[in-house]
């Protein structure tokens, strides 16, 4: 992030206050536009990105949390906003929120676009038929169906798969597809973005892929950044060369953790469940930018971690109401050693419709989710009186729901070099052929029973 020495603009004022990241630049010269960067006399490294205002003092971020302030340093305007690169020469690249190339690949300066404003293209759906996208994923293809233009949020507690399946995911999908796939990190491990990063160069997907990381050991300031930048190179591609984006981020609540964070610092006062209202609505703004317009799209995968294992968490709900899919993934399923460990039940998908799907994956569907209840209900009566007390057909159908789920585990490619068992891709047509088969199984005193 450099900035032109001749371009310094007007002076500011003075750092009144330091406490963090938050730095209080008292006004004494020049008001600064919202979302720009402060220059730092004497301290050519260090910027600071107004936040908020009050009276007579711009409320800024010390993005990078460099050590070299001290109050009474004078500041002058920079007319400049934090940018990324976006165009054909970031495919294949790395970048932080701040849009300096953390692959050791050189450095990008020109085509730079800021990462706090929108496109301002507005969003449009096509009213035609919406189209299917295969994962080779067979519960995700079954209840979760992933249309092109929509949204999907992978959702689950600490340790329980989520980023292993987003990977399976981008595997998968990003092969099939000749559309470009943008990856977020954010909040992650180092170590989980070195692993995609090797991942995805050996299988040669690299090549087709923009990646920005904001990982673990960033500010608050840069992981709530690296949302928008990724956002701001999706929405180029979108708009100006009218390409169909995969966009993959993982993980979304990080990014809300992260406003937290930056809220709890500026003493903004929290609403119910420690979060603050600023959150939600900067959390609504990026998704608003994940949005298809008339000129291309952009699919969204998001993997949303849960606190605590609480899917009632108002953070939680908030990313939820704003996907069109929610797989849920439970650690009680992956104690059983399935994978993925999701829960049949608890997963939901608004596309889960016989003009989507078509008629016969959707009466599959809805056959399976009843059996499903059934087994929910059923598990407590066995545990106290045993499964040989249920009627021919209850044992029938509680058997054919331990089926399901034990049909819907499958390898994954990117877990083999861990567990030595070469990846599995299903077509969708073959996962409703291998539904069908083990819910139209009976046994001969379940049909009996059923006859009378």
């Amino acid at each position: 992030m450099k900035t032109d020495p001749l371009d310094t603009g007007g002076k500011v004022g003075i750092i009144r206050s330091l406490n963090g990241l938050i730095v209080e630049v008292q006004i004494l010269g020049e008001r600064p536009d919202a979302k720009e960067l402060l220059i730092v006399e004497g301290v050519p490294d260090v910027f600071l990105e107004v936040n908020m205002f009050k009276p007579n003092v711009a409320v800024c971020l010390n993005i990078t949390n460099n050590q070299k302030l001290r109050c009474g340093l004078k500041v002058t305007r920079s007319n400049r906003k934090v940018t990324v690169p976006v165009g054909p020469k970031t495919i294949g690249r790395v970048f932080d929120a701040l849009g300096e190339p953390i692959d050791k690949g050189e450095q990008i300066n020109e085509n730079r676009r800021p990462i706090s404003e929108s496109s301002g293209v507005k969003s449009y759906r096509k009213s035609q038929k919406m189209e299917l996208l295969e994962t080779g994923i067979k519960v995700i293809d079954f209840l979760t169906p992933f249309v092109k233009g929509r949204k999907i949020g992978i959702v689950g507690g600490a340790g329980v798969g989520k980023t292993v399946l987003t990977m399976e995911m981008i595997h998968n999908v990003t092969q099939n597809e000749k559309s470009l796939s943008i990856y977020c990190g954010v909040g992650e491990r180092i170590r989980e973005g070195n692993e995609l990063y090797q991942t995805l160069k050996e299988t040669d997907v690299l090549k087709n892929t923009v990646m920005y990381f904001g990982q673990m050991d960033s500010t608050p300031a840069i992981r709530s950044m690296v949302g928008p930048a990724a956002a701001t190179a999706a929405e180029y591609f979108r708009d100006e060369e009218g390409r169909d984006i995969l966009f993959f981020v993982d993980n979304i609540y990080r990014h809300v953790q992260a406003l937290t964070e930056l809220s709890t610092n500026m003493g903004l006062i929290p609403s119910e469940g420690g979060y603050s209202p600023a959150v939600f609505s900067e959390l609504r703004r990026l998704q608003d930018r994940l949005s298809s317009t008339d000129k291309g799209t952009i699919t969204s995968v998001q993997a949303v971690y849960i606190p605590a294992d609480d899917l009632s968490d108002p953070a939680v709900q908030a990313i939820s109401q704003q996907l069109d899919s929610v797989l849920v993934l439970s650690r009680t399923v992956a104690e059983t050693g399935i994978r993925p460990a999701v829960d049949l039940l608890q997963t939901t998908s608004s596309l889960l419709t016989s003009q989507v799907v078509g008629e016969r994956h959707y009466q599959l569907a809805s056959r399976v989710q009843a059996i499903m209840q059934k087994y929910d209900s059923l598990k407590n009566i066995i545990a106290i009186v045993g499964e040989n007390e249920l009627s021919p057909v209850d044992r029938n159908d509680y058997q054919n729901a331990k089926k399901l789920i034990e049909f819907f585990s499958q390898d994954f490619s990117v877990a083999e070099r861990y567990n030595g068992r070469p990846g599995q891709y299903f077509k969708i047509e073959d996962t409703l052929d291998g539904i069908e088969e083990i819910i139209n199984t009976k046994k001969p005193e379940a049909k009996e029973a059923a006859e009378k």
